[in-house]
């Protein structure tokens, strides 16, 4: 009968700190790629710098992902892709208003995506996913899709239940979208969305923003007969 974790802690330290170093290696390759694709970009990334800085050698990066775009698909489902079940669930058990709704969200991203730099990834694929198609398309097909498809169930839910106006929910999320872009560019490229002057609270902004938005979609009172 194999010994217990803690008990070959203790009896063989060396042995169970390496074992555990090789159980933590894909997410340590993860950790360090991300840094490094935010950072360069995924062109001037090289592989031998993401094993480098996860501690391991390239021959090992290449037991768990077979290439630089297996890495790069890698990190973005951990970080991104991986999220929508996660979100989707949490709009079916959400019981308030859709206006409630749609603050919480715009929150959430930021608490869990924007102000994190996972953000940068999106910044990434706007200025190389034309020379990248294959990873382009796979940005596509795992974030854009499934996250513009929450929100119109978000915009919708809205619209069913009379909160919204019967507005073109394909069009209605870009007034979502366009905010959060512009935040994660404010993070990533700082000097091309500001003056030196300028100073902006990301909770603050998307407050305002969801408001301008909620008053844009929502239904007008009808007029007392």
């Amino acid at each position: 009968m194999p010994a217990p974790r803690f008990l070959k802690d203790k009896l063989c330290p060396v042995s169970a700190k390496r074992e555990r170093r090789k159980e933590a290696r894909p997410g340590e390759l993860l950790d360090a790629a991300l840094d490094l694709f935010v950072e360069k970009g995924f062109a001037a990334t090289r592989s031998e710098e993401v094993a480098a800085r996860a501690g391991v050698s390239k021959g090992t990066l290449f037991l768990y992902f077979q290439s630089k775009e297996e890495l790069f698909k890698a990190v973005v489902i951990e970080n991104l892709a991986g999220r929508f079940t996660e979100w989707n669930i949490e709009f079916d058990e959400y019981e308030g208003t859709t206006a409630d709704m749609l603050r919480y969200c715009m929150r959430v991203w930021w608490e869990r995506v924007g102000s994190t730099k996972a953000s940068g990834l999106t910044k990434l694929m706007m200025s190389e996913g034309r020379n990248f198609p294959e990873l382009a398309e796979f940005y596509r097909r795992e974030v854009v899709q499934p996250g513009h498809a929450l929100l119109r169930r978000i915009v919708q839910r809205g619209i069913d239940s009379g909160e919204f106006a019967p507005v073109d929910v394909g069009l209605a999320i870009y007034t979502v979208i366009a905010p959060m872009i512009f935040l994660m560019l404010t993070k990533h490229s700082p000097a091309i969305c500001f003056d030196e002057k300028s100073d902006i609270d990301p909770e603050k902004y998307l407050a305002l923003q969801a408001e301008t938005v909620l008053h844009g979609l929502s239904l007008a009172p009808k007029a007392a007969a």
